[in-house]
């Protein structure tokens, strides 16, 4: 077994670092590029093309996978029902993957207005949540409830990282080390198909990053940050919490919003400032905590490596989370409020003191 996941890892890696290469000069010739704007970051022409990379990898992983899946389903006991049911859910996960990469795609080249966009982010969702079996189930029985707070956290969780894609390394990173997260509680909890889908994703995110991270020669794009957003949604959503307190135990469930809190914040906090400044929470500008870091006089590598050290700071402690008692819980959440209130600490100090950015 652990074999295999080091050659599930170090595959989707090489697959997805090669076909990174190869799009970047295809991205180029097609115009497929993120042109310096008011609103961006970049200060010079850069290839979007990440977000083919990291979809057709992750295509090719799943692929193998139910290929894979149905040669060993016979020993890991199950039934060709359970097999069949199984197959199901991730074709239709594929299915709401690709639309996701399609409207992305198109995104990234015509520039959709936020609306049909978020029409588009919210069928899929749905269709996530009903027909992929992407849902939570946490004390709550009715189905179209969970189905209905699935969808929100799914369409929630693609806009984050949306947001999150605004510097070099940042969405690629921080969905790696969160992946890495959920990947810990996947093997905790003995979930061998969630298990294997993180690591995969984990290796796909790796490889882009090598193109990516700062100074970045290639962007993921809408088509890629829509993407990886959707499979953070799944990985948090699929993977069992509840059941590795042991003893009925309920703050477990809340791990996925520890190791979350940053990008979390990020888009909470970025989108209450446009909507005080009376601008739609869609429209793109440079005021994310990133940027202002960057502006603090931080490299963008310095800027990076402080967002992964933060995500990493909150997400240690959501690793802890299922084994530890309420008073350990508590001091998990303070640690949590604590990193955030650093973060939060340096952003106003940053807006008090800002200087205009002068990168070339």
């Amino acid at each position: 077994m652990i074999i295999m996941a080091i050659i599930g890892l170090l595959g989707s890696f090489a697959l997805s670092a090669i076909l990174t290469a190869l799009v970047r000069p295809l991205a180029l010739k097609l115009g497929l590029v993120s042109l310096p704007r008011a609103d961006r970051y970049n200060r010079s022409v850069i290839p979007m093309g990440g977000g083919i990379a990291i979809f057709g990898t992750m295509l090719a992983g799943i692929i193998s996978a139910m290929v894979g899946f149905g040669i060993v389903a016979g020993r890991m006991g199950l039934s060709p029902a359970d097999f069949a049911a199984r197959q199901d859910e991730l074709l239709a996960m594929t299915a709401c993957a690709s639309a996701l990469f399609i409207l992305g795609l198109w995104d990234d080249k015509k520039r959709l207005g936020p609306l049909p966009k978020l029409i588009v982010q919210c069928l899929v969702a749905i269709a996530a949540a009903t027909l992929a079996d992407v849902r939570v189930e946490f004390f709550i029985e009715n189905r179209l409830a969970t189905s209905l707070l699935s969808a929100l956290w799914i369409v929630l969780m693609m806009n984050v990282f949306n947001f999150l894609d605004n510097m070099d390394g940042a969405c690629a990173g921080i969905a790696a080390i969160v992946s890495s997260i959920l990947l810990v509680a996947a093997v905790l909890s003995g979930q061998v198909l969630v298990g294997g889908l993180a690591l995969m994703f984990i290796g796909v995110l790796l490889g882009f990053l090598v193109f990516n991270f700062p100074p970045a020669r290639i962007f993921m794009g809408d088509a890629g940050s829509l993407v990886v957003g959707f499979f953070i949604a799944v990985l948090s959503l699929r993977t069992t919490y509840y059941h590795q307190a042991g003893s009925g135990r309920w703050y477990p469930v809340l791990m996925p919003l520890i190791a979350l809190a940053v990008p979390l914040y990020d888009f909470v906090s970025v989108t209450t400032l446009r909507l005080r400044q009376g601008k739609s929470p869609f429209v793109g500008d440079t005021q994310h905590f990133s940027h202002r870091l960057r502006r603090r006089g931080l490299t963008d590598t310095q800027t990076a490596l402080t967002l992964y050290l933060a995500t990493l700071g909150t997400g240690l402690g959501a690793t802890f989370l299922y084994q530890v008692s309420l008073v350990g819980a508590i001091l998990v959440f303070a640690q949590t409020f604590m990193i955030l209130a650093i973060v939060a600490i340096l952003e106003i100090h940053v807006g008090h003191d800002e200087v205009p950015d002068t990168t070339p």
